[in-house]
């Protein structure tokens, strides 16, 4: 008996394990039924692991933007040309930029919640958003100021210190928030093991929820070789945890791709507060490229 169930296991782990992308497979070469199973205890886990733990509190009270730290003018483009010198970060700076008052800034929730956060110098925010001074067609900035703005976070809506750049022909600045992210507590369970997850895949990052707070978009990844990305949400009190996996993987040799593509995620009762989750990596999921303008924290 004892060897049958080490046989078993054995069976079991080499399941697992074979095949593209890590899922159990049937003759066919399709995921087999169990690994959804698999992936559910882990999200489970995940959610089991941060209820009510330390790193659970130090993200409540913590500062964590979920959109973009960079926010056009209100007066929106005058062009295709300017939207496209924004795309792609084309700036050029005919003007002073001040020096920082103070080192702090104060994040405001609006319910008398508030949390000081170090303040980034002018010219350190024109950098995060002047990446590139080609040819092309370009924006100028001639000066900036501090003043406000309110940014959606891991808490709700904020008002936040922010530099506000005067572009040359616009009435309305571009806005840049000038606090930097929380650092993200060390979560309180680690990285699932390879092959060991019902072929979970990590989710790179958040691109956007709904007004209504009732979906989520994140960024998947999948192969050349499959029917695309699938994500699936297990809902608490406290989180929302993503399992991301992919559907239809082709037995066999397949090229090293891999291709991200956005995924809307629908949830029973909104967002809110609570904390979104990877089940894959036991991690908050991030918004915005972490090397880009809007990470979630440092």
């Amino acid at each position: 008996m004892h060897s049958l169930r080490l046989l078993s296991a054995s069976l079991l782990s080499a399941g697992l394990l074979a095949g593209c992308g890590g899922d159990q497979r049937t003759d066919d070469g399709r995921a087999d039924a169990q690994s959804p199973r698999v992936r559910e205890e882990r999200a489970r886990q995940v959610a089991d692991a941060w209820r009510g733990s330390a790193a659970a509190a130090t993200w409540a009270r913590g500062y964590y933007p979920m959109a973009d730290a960079v926010q056009e003018p209100v007066s929106g483009w005058r062009g295709a040309a300017d939207e496209r010198a924004f795309e792609t970060r084309n700036f050029v700076l005919d003007g002073e930029l001040p020096r920082t008052p103070s080192a702090f800034g104060k994040v405001d929730w609006g319910d008398g919640e508030e949390l000081t956060r170090p303040l980034m110098g002018s010219k350190k925010a024109y950098r995060s958003f002047a990446l590139d001074r080609s040819a092309g067609p370009h924006l100028t900035v001639t000066g900036a100021r501090l003043g406000t703005t309110t940014i959606v976070t891991s808490r709700g809506k904020a008002t936040v210190p922010a530099w506000l750049f005067t572009l040359e022909h616009y009435d309305t600045p571009l806005k840049r928030v000038a606090v930097t992210p929380s650092k993200l507590p060390e979560p309180p369970i680690g990285r699932a093991r390879q092959g060991a997850a019902g072929g979970l895949r990590s989710i790179p990052r958040l691109t956007g929820t709904a007004a209504d707070g009732r979906s989520v978009t994140v960024r998947a990844t999948h192969g050349s070789c499959d029917d695309g990305p699938v994500v699936t949400a297990l809902e608490t009190g406290e989180s929302v945890v993503l399992s991301a996996s992919v559907k239809g993987v082709e037995r066999g040799a397949c090229p090293a791709d891999m291709i991200e593509q956005n995924v809307r995620v629908g949830l029973s009762r909104p967002l809110g507060d609570r904390i979104l989750l990877d089940a894959l990596t036991g991690r908050p999921v991030p918004f915005g490229d972490p090397g880009g303008t809007a990470p979630s924290w440092t």
